[in-house]
């Protein structure tokens, strides 16, 4: 089977980096419980730079930064410190300030309003507190317009202080919920989400390059941005997330390897069981997975800024659902992934999967905007169906 795999899945990367439009690069990995049983890398790191994307590349791992902070909450939820269902302003205080937008007054100044009830760390997992993201969402767009009202980016206090877009427990929408989750973190253990990962997740992983602030070693390898024009061309984004950042962003702000993400996954194959320790209970790990979102489902994200973001959704058709913290395929879907599956992604067109029902997991990764890239998701599919195919072929033998 690994030989087949192999040819396969070099054959997607050859392809989409080859393809006319194509991608620059990208480094994709598929791992079991044990071990990655594939590794690869095609293209170069950056149009233009002459440098090949190698399985080692650096990469901004924008929203697949959500699990890891996710994985914090639970550990903290295990050792008695963190009451899911109580008011996330015990742990963050900041969050409660914040009011409900009902929409602009006829100067455009905001309407807001206390809210009905306090955020949870519980809604903040699960995306229904009431925050969005300004390339989802039309209010916040016109906040950032109009108010100067900070993207996410920029990693500030400031950028956390966005209005409530709905009574918080009311409905799914996807935004900055798990920056917040970051925020309770740090609340409670007194220090920076990137130490407390570093400490409490990475070291008990292996993992050895993933951060929220680069040095210089792995800037060297760092996999540069990229624009997908209207007419299918690629142009060189000079991007970079702030290198001395006043907030740890828990929603998006690691950087590191695919390699280094393989054994995240790995974790949650295994129950919570890293390469050099235990990350999460067994028990926390099986509770974690399932869908929390009762009778709500995830929606379409409808791309308000363009250039950021096209209109996407995971499987259109298909019932989704949200655990702590991954989107859940509620049936299988068309690539092969059975029900009740893992997963999510990040804006630059990074994907991944954990299917703990056959024990395999995958990362794919891009470094293009705006989200929803045809080419690179197309690529992504190709990548997930082609381990479901050399799967079902080898059970069939």
């Amino acid at each position: 089977m690994l030989t087949e795999l192999k040819a396969a899945e070099d054959a997607v990367l050859k392809g989409v980096v080859g393809s006319e439009p194509r991608v620059p690069g990208v480094v994709a990995m598929i791992t079991d419980c044990d071990r990655n049983i594939y590794e690869g890398a095609a293209g170069t790191r950056r149009l233009g730079g002459g440098e090949d994307m190698t399985t080692d590349t650096v990469f901004a791992l924008f929203s697949t930064t959500k699990a890891v902070t996710g994985t914090a909450v639970l550990q903290l939820v295990e050792e008695g410190r963190l009451d899911l269902d109580a008011p996330a302003r015990n742990y963050a205080p900041g969050i409660g300030e914040l009011k409900v937008i009902e929409g602009f007054g006829e100067t455009g100044e905001p309407r807001l309003r206390a809210p009905k009830r306090d955020v949870t760390t519980r809604m903040l997992m699960l995306h229904t507190a009431g925050f969005g993201y300004d390339f989802f969402n039309r209010t916040y767009h016109r906040l950032a317009q109009e108010k100067g009202q900070p993207s996410v980016i920029t990693a500030s206090r400031r950028a956390l202080m966005t209005p409530l877009l709905f009574d918080p427990g009311e409905k799914w929408e996807y935004g900055s919920n798990i920056d917040w989750c970051g925020q309770v973190v740090e609340g409670i253990t007194g220090r920076r989400l990137g130490e407390v990962f570093r400490t409490r997740i990475f070291e008990p992983l292996g993992i050895r390059d993933m951060t929220f602030e680069l040095d210089d070693g792995l800037r060297r390898r760092l996999a540069g941005m990229h624009a997908r024009n209207p007419d299918g061309s690629l142009a060189p984004m000079d991007f970079e997330l702030p290198a001395n950042p006043e907030v740890h962003m828990g929603g998006h702000g690691l950087y590191g390897t695919v390699g280094d993400y393989m054994r995240f996954i790995r974790m949650w194959l295994n129950d919570g069981q890293g390469e050099h320790g235990r990350v999460l209970k067994p028990e926390t790990v099986a509770m974690a997975e399932k869908n929390h979102l009762g009778d709500m489902k995830v929606s379409m994200l409808p791309g308000v800024i363009p250039s950021l973001s096209n209109d996407a959704e995971f499987f259109p058709g298909l019932s989704k659902s949200w655990s702590f913290t991954f989107m859940v395929n509620d049936e299988e879907a068309p690539t092969g992934r059975p029900a009740g599956s893992l997963g999510w992604a990040g804006l630059a067109n990074l994907f991944y999967f954990i299917d703990r029902k056959n024990g395999y997991g995958g990362f794919w990764a891009t470094q293009i905007l705006p989200f929803g890239d045809p080419v690179s998701f197309s690529g992504y599919v190709d990548f997930e169906s082609a381990l479901y195919s050399c799967l079902k072929r080898t059970k069939a033998a």
